[in-house]
């Protein structure tokens, strides 16, 4: 099969490698039907995630059809159609029981599909921990309606769910990327009096007032003004960083107004610092962390039920064979991209 494989820093290349088999009772064999790009797949093509390894296969949006099952799955057959989750996670240990899948104790716990072990990025993709990895996508679904289940839309629904959003708050979203657009449709859920979204690119500001006319939209160099001129004490109530730079990071803490929540979504590629002193006073709830896509089955219903559609977010489509000119569009951000969808 084709698998696009991170050979070192800096360069991912298209390579033939052997479909993947069963390894452990836990294991689902999933033939990938559609995939994505992801800023993560980025961060390991550059070299910013330290515990990727050289020679995997990248990749960890998809879904697929399950091919084979080991003996100790029972939540998924031969057959189904499903999403696979960003997360490995093995549902028993401690962290997992308490909904915070992210810091699974088990070895292949965690952000491990397409950085640690083989992704989806190709023909086939071996998942551990079925039962907990896969979610079958109900009937009337399409893939590429369930395509961002796994990983973005986790994401948004993450951090929608852990930034105690109230009714009658002015909600402040930082970054209008897929991420942050995966965000936003998890906070309009949340029904708050105001949402406000910062971003840079006038393509992207544009593209959030087209689909999403009740939001209210500026650029960073008026967002802490804007904000305060669209809120009722002093600042947003939350703030959700999903833009990642060392602007928007500062941007997050100084717009929120004084005991707000500021929930960190972004992967960072250098350490940001605290100004103590400067926020002395502020009383902030900061929330940072990696993704707990442990509410993925929730996510599909709502799909299901029309309350969640990510298909606009898909600009551009590609063969596995074109993933290649998929990367460079995608990196360079050109024509008009958001997201783009691989057919593997």
């Amino acid at each position: 099969m084709l698998a696009y494989t991170y050979v070192r820093k800096g360069e991912f290349r298209l390579m033939e490698k052997p479909v993947p088999e069963i390894q452990d009772p836990g294991d689902a064999i999933v033939r990938v039907t559609l995939g994505s790009i992801c800023t993560s797949d980025l961060h390991i093509k550059h070299g910013s995630v330290p515990r990727a390894v050289p020679g995997i296969t990248v990749g960890h949006e998809m879904v697929g059809v399950v091919e084979k099952t080991g003996s100790g799955v029972s939540s998924v057959k031969p057959g189904d159609r499903v999403t696979v989750n960003v997360e490995t996670f093995c549902g028993r240990c401690f962290f997992c029981r308490h909904g915070y899948v992210n810091n699974c104790t088990d070895p292949d716990g965690g952000w491990a599909l397409g950085c640690r072990i083989d992704g989806g990025q190709a023909g086939y993709v071996r998942v551990p921990h079925a039962d907990c990895g896969l979610d079958r996508i109900p009937d009337g679904v399409t893939d590429e309606q369930a395509l961002f289940v796994g990983d973005i839309l986790a994401t948004g629904f993450w951090a929608a769910r852990i930034s105690e959003i109230k009714d009658g708050d002015t909600v402040l979203i930082i970054g209008a990327g897929p991420t942050g657009i995966c965000t936003l449709l998890c906070v309009m859920l949340k029904h708050p009096g105001r949402i406000i979204v910062c971003e840079k690119s006038p393509e992207r500001r544009r593209f959030v007032t087209e689909h999403y006319p009740g939001v209210l939209v500026t650029g960073p160099e008026d967002c802490k003004s804007f904000v305060m001129r669209n809120s009722s004490h002093g600042g947003a109530d939350v703030v959700l960083e999903v833009a990642g730079t060392e602007d928007t990071f500062r941007m997050a803490w100084d717009c929120a107004r004084p005991n707000a929540v500021v929930t960190v979504v972004a992967l960072y590629d250098r350490p940001q610092v605290l100004p103590l002193p400067d926020m002395y006073g502020k009383n902030l709830t900061f929330k940072t962390g990696g993704v707990d896509g442990c509410d993925c089955a929730e996510i599909l219903r709502l799909i299901a039920e029309g309350r969640i559609d990510t298909t606009p977010l898909i600009t551009h489509r590609f063969p596995l064979s074109g993933i290649e000119e998929a990367y460079r569009i995608f990196e360079n951000r050109l024509d008009g991209v958001i997201k783009v969808a691989v057919t593997c």
